[in-house]
């Protein structure tokens, strides 16, 4: 057998593969989260997020609104040198993002069944 026609072989059976695999998993809610960011912050937003008086009071102050918010937990980093992940009960986490040119500070509070959203900063 040519090498050509191996390579053919190769990459019609490759394609097929993918086809295959793009049928099974079209619709289904997989996700490839295998970074350290990615694993956390999946972990955060499905829990039940609560909000500080503190971030309340932003909220209403007009200084942010939740989809702000929900966009920085969504999207953003996590900066784990200003984190303390191994606190029990639950770990603290310092999500850094930008949204409407702003870069904002987000505090989270880490538990088994609820996430508490414990600030909320404006850096320049």
């Amino acid at each position: 057998m040519k090498l050509i026609q191996r390579i053919g072989y190769y990459l019609g059976g490759f394609s097929l593969g993918l086809i295959i695999l793009a049928f099974f998993l079209s619709g289904k809610k997989t996700s490839c989260s295998y970074g350290p960011d990615a694993r956390v912050l999946k972990n955060i937003n499905s829990k039940k997020i609560i909000y500080s008086p503190e971030v309340k009071q932003s909220i209403n102050d007009k200084d942010t609104d939740s989809s702000e918010i929900s966009t920085i937990l969504k999207k953003g980093d996590i900066n784990f040198s200003n984190s303390n992940a191994r606190q029990k009960p639950c770990g603290v986490y310092s999500i850094e993002g930008e949204h409407n040119n702003r870069n904002i500070l987000l505090t989270v509070e880490n538990c088994d069944s609820i996430a508490t959203i414990k600030s909320f900063k404006l850096n320049s």
